[in-house]
């Protein structure tokens, strides 16, 4: 928090480098600046500086005439070094351009990108950074890709995925184009995402990253991405051709191809911090520009005001912040071409000068009012580390949420450790105890089981216990809250019977994410057993530990043609994945009379519907979920059990009869599609597993007809 509020820029200020055939504009937001130089560099590396003009709303800005797309330069920012009023300006540091469309080059941790001497953060170093930090691009205009049919959040399934990583590994992506951009703009590569039902993909973040100090320190990278530097530039190493500024286009190529395929970019957006760190760590952009402007700060206005775990929080409170946040996020869905966002710790971008939450904080109304987002998927990561930073079921109709409630149950469910089935039921309804409220919907639920950070879903089923030796932080680092079951062998295991339990937990784990009401989110890989080899933490690890291997679709292909057939049923059922929620309503025949059952059931196996008893039944770990409309049902039986069950299918008005479609059995122990199996029929389902029927049911209530007496 600034000590003194600072001037917003004014509407019609265009932020950043802009081009034509004469020259480039340049405007930089530095409300307390005393001087702004930019800096133009040669490609020899020769600089030459241009002082820019000040405005009143603390823009400064010029025209270099000649200057177009390519060119290279940076800005030396001149003002008080005064650390306990929250300035931090030394014009010895170059620094990026927050609205650069571009970056290149790389940041040298052993060169001068402090700015402060070793021995104290509070006393500024002279030395000039310019050869170990970045470089601003300039960088032209060009069409934006082509619009794709956005799908509903009920209707999405969203593919978590690393740019890199997914493509490194892939054997029919030419070599020059593994890890890019281009690599996952490859016909095979989505040919896969659409044979495996992918309706949108999100990418770890894209915008420019850095790694931080001490992971270089190690030997290591920042691998994930979420440090960011640029909020409008794509990461330069994404791009396939290695030229300042060709990142821009390689990211629109690979739009075009995703929405040709009808694919939905959502990228994974880090507003909440930059990969500055606290005041201790580097000056390469945002500090240098205004560190009390730019950053929250501790009330002696000294140190980072820190609710992220990352050294600082973007200060979302100050007017300029929120314009450039805003401006980034048009420009991605407007020139870019992307179609939603997953907010990092969302929580942080909603709170108010005082750093206290505010559901109602203008940032956030801005976002959900701005026509240019006009439906644009808004996904938060609803928390921070911060006080009240939990906010899982408080965004409001306009944002779905990740529901990390819904991963902790279903972990805990099919590992044995539950207290009854209440809570399943909970979740596979789409959470109504979190949204069925404010005229939110089940879309407002993101269900994963897994994700980017954590255990890969055949982690999930393989270790106890996390295994992070690699990162070099002596097995300290990652959560120890994973809730996992090894299936009785830590690791890696040639037993027969174990591998064949955890593909069959693996099945169960992802059946319920895609039986559950809301928006299923997969991990790339977990639908053909990525594995992480137990580390739950993959941040720095930009080699084979996080990169997608593709030679475990061949062994893990009954996972893959399992979870394709269980979506592409969910794609062509609505009734399996209601756009609004479902309370045990009667469903009603063409002529508007009941049918005689519910949308929405749950089922004990034995009599029909769940009693109070067997709600309140601790060790129940059976239950029936059954969704009906007028045209059709279906019934999922989830059964954790150790030990086969017995059950009893319903009859009317539940159903005639029944087939079951899918389970994640082996092929002999349940019937085919092709039986069916009356109304009334004792079934056995195995232990640990998912059966997926559709039902038989009477569209048409019988006319009831009017007995004639005898005399």
């Amino acid at each position: 928090m600034s000590l003194d509020a600072l001037p917003a820029p004014a509407p019609d200020a265009r932020l950043g480098a802009h081009s034509d055939d004469q020259g480039t504009a340049f405007a930089l937001w530095a409300p307390r600046a005393t001087r702004v130089e930019l800096a133009l560099v040669a490609p020899d590396r020769s600089q030459h500086n241009v002082d820019l003009d000040r405005s009143d709303d603390g823009v400064w800005s010029t025209w270099v005439e000649g200057v177009g797309d390519g060119a290279m330069y940076g800005y030396r920012v001149h003002g008080p070094w005064d650390p306990k009023t929250g300035q931090r300006f030394n014009p010895a540091k170059l620094l990026m351009d927050p609205y650069a469309r571009a970056y290149t080059g790389g940041v040298d941790y052993a060169g001068p990108i402090s700015d402060h001497m070793p021995e104290s953060d509070y006393l500024p170093d002279p030395t000039d950074s310019f050869l170990a930090a970045p470089l601003s691009v300039v960088v032209a205009p060009t069409p934006p890709p082509p619009p794709v049919t956005r799908r509903s959040m009920a209707e999405s399934v969203i593919y978590e995925l690393h740019v890199k990583g997914y493509t490194r590994l892939h054997p029919l992506v030419p070599e020059h184009l593994r890890g890019t951009f281009s690599g996952l703009a490859h016909p095979a590569v989505i040919e896969h995402l659409v044979a495996t039902g992918v309706t949108a993909v999100e990418l770890l973040p894209v915008h420019h990253f850095v790694s931080e100090p001490f992971v270089v320190g190690s030997g290591l990278a920042n691998y994930w991405g979420y440090n960011t530097m640029g909020f409008f530039a794509p990461q330069e190493s994404y791009g396939a051709v290695r030229a300042p500024g060709q990142q821009v286009s390689g990211f629109k190529e690979m739009v075009t191809a995703l929405h040709q395929a009808g694919i939905e970019v959502i990228l994974d957006v880090v507003y909440n911090h930059t990969g500055e760190g606290g005041h201790e760590g580097p000056t390469l952009s945002f500090r240098g520009i205004d560190h009390g402007g730019y950053y929250r700060l501790t009330p002696d206005n000294r140190n980072d005001y820190d609710v992220t775990g990352t050294g600082n929080s973007v200060d979302t409170s100050e007017l300029g912040v929120q314009r450039l946040i805003l401006d980034s996020l048009r420009y991605w869905v407007t020139e870019m071409g992307v179609d939603g966002f997953r907010f990092d710790l969302a929580t942080t971008l909603i709170r108010d000068a005082n750093h206290h939450v505010d559901q109602e904080h203008p940032l956030k109304l801005a976002m959900q009012d701005d026509p240019a987002l006009d439906g644009v998927k808004l996904i938060a990561e609803p928390w921070d580390v911060g006080p009240y930073g939990y906010q899982v079921g408080a965004w409001g109709p306009a944002w779905s949420e990740w529901n990390d409630r819904f991963r902790g149950y279903v972990r805990d469910y099919w590992r044995g450790v539950h207290n009854g089935v209440q809570e399943l039921a909970t979740r596979l309804s789409g959470s109504p105890d979190l949204y069925d409220h404010v005229g939110r919907t089940p879309e407002a639920s993101v269900n994963f089981v897994t994700a980017h950070d954590g255990f890969t879903v055949r982690d999930l089923v393989s270790y106890d216990r996390k295994h992070n030796d690699a990162n070099k932080e002596h097995n300290r680092d990652g959560t120890d809250d994973n809730r996992s079951w090894n299936c009785g062998v830590e690791g890696e295991t040639e037993d027969a019977g174990v591998v064949a339990l955890r593909h069959r937990q693996v099945k169960n784990l992802l059946a319920t994410m895609f039986l559950a009401f809301g928006t299923p989110m997969i991990t790339a890989g977990d639908e053909f057993g990525r594995t992480q080899q137990g580390n739950n933490n993959a941040y720095c690890q930009d080699g084979p530990i996080s990169w997608v291997d593709w030679g475990q679709t061949e062994t893990w292909g009954d996972v893959l043609r399992f979870s394709s057939a269980l979506l592409a049923l969910r794609a062509a059922h609505p009734v399996l994945r209601p756009a609004t929620y479902r309370h045990h309503g009667d469903v009603l025949d063409s002529r508007g009379l009941p049918l005689g059952r519910p949308d929405l059931a749950w089922l004990n196996g034995y009599s029909g519907e769940m009693t109070q008893e067997d709600w309140h039944d601790t060790g129940r770990q059976t239950i029936g979920m059954y969704v009906s409309t007028e045209q059709e049902a279906f019934v999922s039986w989830l059964h954790a059990g150790a030990y086969p069950l017995e059950i009893v299918l319903p009859e009317l008005p539940w159903g005639s009869s029944y087939r079951i479609l899918l389970h994640t059995g082996t092929e002999d122990e349940l019937p085919g599609p092709d039986e069916v199996l009356a109304a009334g029929t004792v079934m056995t389902i195995p232990p640990r597993t998912v059966v997926v029927m559709q039902v038989d049911v009477p569209t048409r209530r019988p006319r009831q007809t009017r007995k004639r007496s005898v005399s």
